[in-house]
């Protein structure tokens, strides 16, 4: 049976409440002038020059525009836009982005991420989704940190918003123009781990281990979250500094003043899976870097961020067809996590049920792209032909609690 598209048909009025709003503007998120605009009578997304289209779960789990370079090379290296992400698949970006800058006093590495993620399609046999149609997760042979994601969120594909774009270098380096119509393909990146790279990135993966089973310095995924939440630092921002220079109350990247301990908590149970009786963590099991806890003198710094725009072609970002996708894939493979912050000991035995892709050979030259070269009215042209969207067959599907969808590996 043939995969019915979504596309359009979920975009549907806005419906952002004053609540909403009030958050937004308690976070800082709203604080210069016209950063957000709001749809007025619009059904489907109309972004005026400059703007994105977004949403309030994505910007209350660490967005802002300018986006940081790690997320706009990561969205490029995918062949993805904003839209395509699920709130858990944005707070897994900024929980990383975290991690390296604050615990690792390293700019966020792609080669490490690789290491640890991979991307599966939101959707089932019969329906594909293209809001939220990916979602980031665990490798299923990857210890990582356990954030204890909510396991049910209604309507956050409803709460829809235009963020301004700031100018961040040439138009290419900008956040692509939305577009409703873009399929999502999957891809070689999606899956691609970083096997030339492993000894490169051992040293951090000992050092996740670390961080996780050090008797009485324990870091879990809550404590990620409700750091960057306590500073009032976006990590999917473009940032003046790293967090490994984070300076305080004074810190040129802060948004807002800080939160009082009843809105930092609430804010912690809302994108997490916390109860009332759960207690949110105050500080961290081990002291992240920043200007009162600085790096060592000879601390090392050498971390490849994902390949940028630059005009070129790179062959990662290959479409996987019926014809590329590769034959031989290990039945034993999942896509749940043992212990991820893709998953909590509930939801652990669904997300088992996935099985993931083993990257297809490697694509003769013909069957690299290069990205469009769009006017930046905020909208792609909508219909235009794109001669690699064919999605594959997605195969047997993962069920994700969170975002309300199958997800098909």
């Amino acid at each position: 049976m043939a995969t019915e598209d979504l596309g359009n048909l979920e975009w549907e009025r806005s419906k952002i409440s004053q609540q909403d709003i009030n958050l937004l503007k308690k976070l800082g998120i709203n604080r210069k002038q016209d950063s957000l605009r709001f749809p007025k009578e619009e059904s489907y997304p109309t972004p005026p020059m400059e703007y994105r289209v977004n949403f309030v779960d994505h910007l209350i789990r660490g967005l802002s525009t300018p986006i940081h370079d790690f997320l706009r090379g990561l969205l490029f290296m995918y062949g993805l836009q904003l839209h395509h992400l699920t709130p858990n698949s944005i707070l897994h970006i900024s929980i990383f982005i975290t991690l390296c800058e604050a615990f690792f006093g390293v700019q966020p590495n792609w080669s490490l991420w690789k290491c640890i993620f991979l991307c599966r399609c939101n959707g089932s046999s019969t329906a594909s989704y293209n809001i939220g149609g990916v979602v980031i997760c665990v490798r299923p042979d990857v210890e990582y940190f356990d954030v204890k994601f909510p396991y049910s969120a209604q309507g956050w594909r409803k709460k829809w918003l235009y963020i301004h774009e700031e100018n961040h270098g040439s138009v290419q380096d900008n956040i692509p123009p939305f577009d409703g119509t873009e399929k999502i393909c999957l891809r070689r990146s999606w899956d691609a781990e970083a096997s030339d790279e492993k000894a490169a990135t051992e040293a951090l993966m000992t050092r996740i281990r670390q961080l996780q089973n050090t008797r009485g310095q324990e870091l879990s995924g809550i404590q990620i979250v409700a750091y960057f939440l306590r500073i009032r630092v976006q990590p999917l921002h473009a940032r003046k500094n790293p967090l490994w220079m984070y300076a305080g109350d004074e810190d040129a990247d802060r948004l807002s003043t800080d939160l009082s301990i009843k809105d930092l908590e609430k804010l912690v149970r809302k994108i997490s899976s916390l109860s009332k009786k759960d207690t949110v963590p105050t500080s961290c099991g081990v002291t992240p870097y920043s200007t009162t806890n600085a790096l060592p003198q000879d601390h090392a710094n050498a971390s490849p961020l994902p390949p940028l725009h630059e005009g070129g072609e790179v062959e990662e970002r290959v479409v996987v067809t019926d014809d590329n996708q590769g034959a031989s894939r290990p039945e034993s493979e999942t896509a749940g996590s043992r212990k991820s912050a893709a998953s909590s000991e509930k939801d652990a035995e669904t997300e088992a049920t996935a099985s993931t892709h083993s990257p297809p050979p490697a694509a003769s030259p013909t069957n690299k792209r290069k990205r469009d070269e769009v006017v930046d009215s905020g909208t792609s042209k909508a219909g235009a032909s794109r001669a690699e969207e064919v999605v594959p067959d997605v195969g047997k599907k993962f069920f994700d609690p969170y975002e309300d969808a199958l997800v098909s590996s």
